[in-house]
C-alpha cells in the first residue's frame, strides 16, 4: 500500500505533467504596409488535441515610426479567442488599405472554436480628428471571407457568404449559402452584393448545380440549397423566375410549409428589396 507522502508526490508528478502539457509559447508578429506598422503579441496554449487558444493578447501601431495604439483589443468578450485558425487560406493578422484612401488598415480574424462556429474580425482604422485608431468588429459566423479588389479600383472587398442560412431551413451539413460582399469604409460595413451580377449568377449557377447532384441521393434534402439558389435569384432581380423553378421541383409534403417560411425568411432577410 502507498504511503499517504508517496500518493501526495505522485499527485504532483502528474500535475507538473498536466501544467506542462499547457504551458503557452509566446508568440510576436509584425505586420506593415506604407507609413503603419502593426506588431502583434500574445501567449499561445499549447494543450494537445485542442485549437491553440490565446491569451496576453497586445496589439501596437505605428503609423510613421509613432505609436498610436498600443493595448488590448476588445477580443475577451468572446468565448475562447483563437489566432491562425486560417493559416494555410490567408494570414490571420494583416496590414492592408481597404478603401484605397493610402491610410492602411489593421485586421485581426478570429476564431471561437467549435466544429464550424464562428469566426469573426477586428478592424482598426485610424481617424484623423481623433488622432487615433478606432476599433470595429466584422462577425461571419460559420463561414469565413476572403480578401479581394473584384473590380480593379484599390478598394478591397470582403468576399463572404450570408451565414444566417446556416440551419435555417435544415441541418448545417444540408445547409447552402448565398453569396455575399461587403466594404469596409470608415469604420463600417457596408453591404454591396448586388454590384456584382456576374459573381451573384456563378454562385446561383453552383447552387443549381448542387441542387441537380444532391437531389439525386436517398433520403436527399434539397431545402437548403434551393433556399440559397432563390436568394441569389433574388439578388439578381430574378426572384419570378427562382419561385418557379422552386415550385416545378420540389413536391415533397412540406412544400406549402416550406415555401412560405422561405418567403417570410427572405423579406425579413431584406432580400425583397
Amino acid at each position: 500500500m502507498m504511503s499517504i507522502r508517496a500518493i501526495v508526490l505522485a499527485g504532483m508528478s502528474v500535475l507538473s505533467v498536466a501544467v506542462a502539457s499547457v504551458r503557452a509559447e509566446n508568440v510576436t508578429k509584425t505586420a506593415e504596409q506604407g507609413t503603419v506598422k502593426a506588431q502583434l503579441s500574445y501567449e499561445k496554449g499549447q494543450k494537445p488535441d485542442e485549437f491553440p487558444q490565446i491569451q496576453n493578447l497586445r496589439l501596437k501601431i505605428q503609423r510613421s515610426h509613432q505609436v498610436v495604439f498600443d493595448k488590448a483589443p476588445g477580443s475577451d468578450e468572446y468565448d475562447r479567442p483563437i489566432l491562425d485558425w486560417n493559416r494555410d487560406e490567408t494570414d490571420s493578422f494583416l496590414v492592408r488599405d481597404l478603401n484605397g484612401d493610402k491610410e492602411p488598415e489593421v485586421i485581426l480574424d478570429f476564431f471561437t472554436g467549435g466544429a464550424h462556429c464562428c469566426t469573426y474580425s477586428m478592424i482598426y482604422h485610424y481617424d484623423a480628428q481623433q488622432k487615433q485608431y478606432v476599433e470595429s468588429r466584422a462577425f461571419w459566423g460559420n463561414l469565413g471571407y476572403r480578401l479581394k479588389d473584384l473590380d480593379g479600383d484599390s478598394k478591397v472587398e470582403f468576399l463572404s457568404a450570408d451565414d444566417g442560412f446556416a440551419y435555417a431551413f435544415t441541418s448545417y451539413a444540408a445547409s447552402a449559402f448565398p453569396i455575399q460582399i461587403w466594404q469596409f469604409d470608415n469604420g463600417k460595413m457596408t453591404n454591396v452584393t448586388r454590384k456584382y451580377p456576374k459573381l451573384i449568377y456563378n454562385n446561383a449557377y453552383k447552387l443549381w448545380g448542387y441542387y441537380q447532384q444532391v437531389k439525386m441521393e436517398e433520403g436527399a434534402d434539397v431545402r437548403g440549397i434551393l433556399a440559397a439558389y432563390l436568394a441569389d435569384k433574388y439578388l439578381l432581380g430574378q426572384q419570378e423566375d427562382g419561385w418557379k423553378r422552386l415550385r416545378e421541383v420540389y413536391r415533397e409534403r412540406d412544400r406549402e410549409e416550406y415555401f412560405a417560411k422561405l418567403r417570410d425568411f427572405l423579406e425579413k432577410a431584406g432580400y425583397n428589396l
